[in-house]
Parts: C-alpha cells; sequence; structure tokens
C-alpha cells in the first residue's frame, strides 16, 4: 500500500470518528448512506478501522438495523443502519452522573423499559404513567417519557403505546437488566 493510500485512509477513519461523534438533531450516531456520501462505497472497511482503535480507548461501534427497512440485501440493509458509538463495558455511576443523569432518572427509564419488556416489547403509556406516579412526582414522570422519547430510547405510536427503541438497543443490555430483576438476593442483603 502506497503512502498516499495510507493518508486517504487515515483520512477518511479520522473523518468518520468526527462524523459518529458529533450530535445530530438530540440524538447522536450517523445512517449508513450518510458514512457512505462521505467515506465512499468502502466505508464499511473504515468503520471496521475505526472500531479497533476505538476498543484500545474502551469504546465500540454498534450498528443498529432500522426495523421499517425492507430486507433488499445486506447493503440495502447497513445503508439505512444507525452507526454509533457505545462504551464496551457498562459505565461506572461517576461517569453517568456526569454525563448528566439522576439516580431518579434512571430509575424512571429502567422500571419503563421492564415494564414495555414484560408486555411483550409494548405497553400503554397510561399504565406505565399510573406505575411511575406511585413512586415518582407527576410533572417528572411526565418529563422524563417525553425526554425518553425524544433521546431515542422510547417510541410512541399514534395509539398511545410505548415501544423500546434504537438507542435502547445500542446502549442497554436488556437481558442484564431482566437477570438483576430476577436475582436472588445474597444472604448477607437478607439479614
Amino acid at each position: 500500500m502506497s503512502k498516499n493510500e495510507q493518508l486517504e485512509i487515515k483520512s477518511k477513519v479520522e473523518k468518520a470518528a468526527r462524523l459518529l461523534l458529533m450530535k445530530r438533531q438530540r440524538q447522536p450516531g450517523v445512517k449508513g448512506w450518510e458514512l457512505k456520501k462521505n467515506l465512499g462505497p468502502k466505508y464499511l472497511e473504515v468503520i471496521k478501522l475505526l472500531k479497533k482503535q476505538l476498543e484500545d480507548i474502551g469504546l465500540s461501534i454498534k450498528i443498529i438495523p432500522q426495523e421499517e427497512s425492507g430486507t433488499n440485501g445486506k447493503e440495502a440493509m447497513y445503508n439505512k443502519a444507525k452507526f454509533y458509538v457505545v462504551f464496551k463495558e457498562h459505565p461506572t455511576l461517576s461517569e453517568v452522573k456526569t454525563a448528566g443523569w439522576r439516580i431518579d432518572d434512571l430509575a424512571m427509564l429502567s422500571a419503563t423499559l421492564l415494564q414495555i419488556i414484560s408486555h411483550q416489547g409494548r405497553v400503554e403509556r397510561k399504565e406505565v404513567e399510573e406505575m411511575l406516579y406511585s413512586k415518582f412526582l407527576k410533572w417528572r414522570v411526565d418529563y422524563n417519557l417525553n425526554r425518553f422519547i425524544k433521546m431515542g430510547y422510547l417510541r410512541e405510536d399514534e395509539k398511545g403505546l410505548l415501544y423500546i427503541d434504537w438507542r435502547t438497543k445500542a446502549e442497554i443490555d436488556s437481558e442484564t437488566l431482566m437477570s438483576l430483576l430476577l436475582a436472588k438476593p445474597s444472604l448477607k442483603e437478607k439479614s
């Protein structure tokens, strides 16, 4: 590989990093077609190289397919998918607080996700609100549910049903969340 080709690849990896780390319309991440437009037809190879570099600093790239995308082949799926930078490991509590999350906000999101998961992937918003109103202030519940929808953690349809959205799929390990809920308390916790 020539020096010019190496410089071009390095430049594309840097550009991919900038694209993936920029926030757009309140939501991070980039669609595959945007990457293809900015990086060229071999954008998936550039993303693989960037992923290797990010793993050295504790980050990774997740590819979240869009549910509404038709299955017109692998390339079409990647063009419509959202590419997103995530932590390789779970963040610490201090990292979460530094990112602007309150503990009660996390509790509301966790409780909402668990309720959606336990209802086979969809639940009426009113049912979630009633459950959260019993533990949190009404204004805080309303504010956070709308915030979670805007941030891409939840999706609400015209019938008032809540669903898990793309950002939950990217950032939250639903299986671990369920196992924490179903875990038996240790002997130390019982006494």
